[in-house]
C-alpha cells in the first residue's frame, strides 16, 4: 500500500516544508487541508497552484487529495454547497489531485431528508468532477459516520466519480465493526484515513498503535482487498494544540502501518 499524511497534522506549514517532510519520512503522498488557514485553498491563485505542483513534482511526492469543508447534507439552498463543490474540484484538478474530500454535515435533520440532499448535490457535481478527472469522496463523519449511513447516499448517486473516504475513527465511534464498514464502502472506496485516540471520550490524537482504534483489523482488510491503495494518517493537531508534534512521529507511524500489513499477509498465508 501507499502512505500519505494530512496537513491537518502540520497546520500552516509551507508547501516546501511539507514536501521535504514527506520525502524525508518515507511517505509517497500528502492530503492537503483546503482551508484559508493553509497555503492552498479554493481562493489560491493560479500561480500559487502551479508553484505547488512544481514543488511536489520536484520532491517526487503525490498530492493525494484536497480535504475540503463543504457539507453536502447541510440545511439550506443548494447553491452554496454546489459552488463549493465546483471550487474544490477545480482546485484538485489544477493540483493534479485525484480526490476531493467533503463532509456530510446533515445535523439534526431527518435521515431521509439529509440523505436526499447530499445525493442531489453530489449528483450535480459528479459529471463536473468526471470532466476534470477528479473523484469526490464523502467522508464517514458526523451525521453519516458509519459506512452504512454513507452508502445510503452513495448508492443513489451511482456515479464512479463520487465515492467514499473511510475515516476509521468515525465508523468505530458509530459502533460499526471494520468488516461491515469495508463491505459497504468497498464499491465506493477512494482511500482510508487512519489515526489513533485514547478513548471515545478523549479524541486527542496519539501515535499510531498507541490508542484504542482497531487499526490492525482495518489495515489488514484494506491491504488484502486493495493492496495498491492509500492509507492516509490524519493526525488532528489543528484541533488539539496540546498533542505531540507530528513530524517527529511520521517515520515511526509509517513503520507501524508497514508492520500491520506484514502481519496481515503472514496471517493470510
Amino acid at each position: 500500500m501507499k502512505f500519505a499524511f494530512s496537513t491537518l497534522g502540520v497546520p500552516g506549514m509551507p508547501i516546501t516544508d511539507v514536501v521535504r517532510l514527506a520525502s524525508g519520512t518515507g511517505y509517497q503522498g500528502v492530503e492537503l487541508r483546503a482551508h484559508p488557514e493553509e497555503p492552498l485553498h479554493p481562493g489560491s491563485t493560479a500561480a500559487e497552484r502551479a508553484a505547488a505542483v512544481e514543488e511536489f513534482a520536484r520532491g517526487g511526492i503525490e498530492i493525494l487529495g484536497v480535504a475540503g469543508y463543504v457539507r453536502v447534507a447541510a440545511e439550506g439552498d443548494d447553491t452554496e454547497a454546489e459552488r463549493g463543490l465546483v471550487e474544490l474540484v477545480d482546485l484538485a484538478a489544477d493540483l493534479g489531485a485525484p480526490f476531493v474530500r467533503v463532509f456530510p454535515g446533515g445535523g439534526d435533520q431527518p435521515q431521509d431528508v439529509a440523505d436526499a440532499t447530499a445525493a442531489r448535490r453530489l449528483g450535480f457535481a459528479a459529471e463536473i468532477a468526471a470532466d476534470k478527472g477528479v473523484t469526490i469522496l464523502l467522508e464517514t463523519h458526523d451525521s453519516h459516520r458509519t459506512g452504512v449511513a454513507s452508502a445510503r447516499v452513495l448508492g443513489p448517486v451511482g456515479h464512479r466519480n463520487v465515492g467514499a473516504l473511510w475515516d476509521v475513527m468515525h465508523t468505530w465511534l458509530g459502533g460499526e465493526d471494520p468488516v461491515t464498514s469495508h463491505a459497504v464502502l468497498a464499491p465506493h472506496l477512494g482511500y482510508a484515513q487512519v489515526k489513533d485516540i485514547a478513548s471515545a471520550d478523549d479524541k486527542t490524537p496519539l501515535a499510531l498503535g498507541a490508542g484504542v482504534l482497531p487499526l490492525a483489523e482495518c489495515v489488514g482488510i484494506l491491504s488484502s482487498e486493495n493492496p495498491g491503495g492509500w492509507l492516509c494518517w490524519e493526525y488532528e493537531k489543528r484541533w488539539y494544540p496540546q498533542a505531540e508534534e507530528l513530524p517527529g512521529m511520521l517515520a515511526a507511524g509509517r513503520e507501524h502501518l508497514e508492520q500491520l500489513i506484514a502481519k496481515a499477509k503472514t496471517a493470510q498465508s
